[in-house]
């Protein structure tokens, strides 16, 4: 299947009851107030921290390639009482009404797109939809090989009409030098006699920190800033979450 429509159907029925954590949404309000609205969260899925964002009065907007997650999210919003704009998008494939003083990604959910050159077109969507000046932020990390002990591990929920939810790895592929990794998700919902599996590829691709740089350079952007998640200046050669910080050039 393609990449953008991973989280639909089943697998955005269960991403809520199955999510192990949300996003804190403090580093994201702080991006915002440093680098000016309005602003723009790039692969929002069903809400965190989006709506508690624009809770507390910020003007963020919200861009998914999943109609599923977004449904999700505006039932969300209407239950808390929160106003949020969003938009059925691809990242690869912008189009917005406005621009933006900040665009982030609350994550590292950019490595869901498959391939370097998908990484430029979408790097591009984002320089077109900043204002000059404007800075966007994008986590990115290297992912680590699902250990072999929990190939087949099975985590489980209840979901509120009382079906049992289930997710698993099923098996693992890694190619080093196209830098993907395709892990195979299986998802299930048991209900008395009503059962529903289905297997998903679940793709991320990773970038050294100079090809994301080349990458950047090539869109548009300067990276103005390379830090770990608490804001301290990162180490050249790490595989753990990184933020780039990129502004328009």
């Amino acid at each position: 299947m393609d990449p953008a429509d991973f989280y639909t159907g089943i697998v955005a029925e269960l991403y809520g009851p199955l999510k192990s954590f949300s996003q804190d949404p403090e580093p994201y309000a702080a991006f915002i107030r440093q680098a000016g609205i309005p602003a723009l969260e790039l692969g929002c899925g069903d809400g965190d921290p989006l709506l508690e964002l624009c809770r507390r009065g910020l003007d963020v907007d919200g861009v998914d390639s999943s109609a599923d997650m977004l449904e999700r999210l505006r039932r969300r919003a209407d239950e808390q009482g929160i106003r949020a704009t969003v938009f059925h998008q691809r990242m690869e494939a912008l189009n917005l009404p406005r621009r933006y003083r900040a665009i982030f990604l609350a994550g590292p959910t950019f490595t869901l797109l498959p391939d370097d050159a998908t990484a430029l077109t979408a790097l591009r969507g984002i320089r077109d939809h900043l204002t000059e000046g404007g800075t966007a932020l994008v986590p990115l990390f290297t992912p680590a090989p699902t250990p072999a002990e929990q190939i087949g591990r099975v985590r489980t929920a209840t979901a509120p009409d009382g079906a049992e939810l289930r997710v698993s790895v099923v098996s693992e592929q890694r190619d080093e030098t196209a830098r993907t990794q395709t892990t195979l998700l299986r998802y299930e919902r048991h209900h008395g006699s009503d059962s529903t599996i289905e297997d998903r590829p679940w793709i991320m691709h990773w970038y050294p920190r100079d090809r994301f740089e080349t990458l950047a350079m090539t869109a548009g952007l300067t990276v103005i800033a390379v830090t770990d998640p608490d804001g301290k200046p990162a180490f050249a050669d790490s595989t753990d979450l990184l933020h780039f910080r990129l502004r328009t050039t």
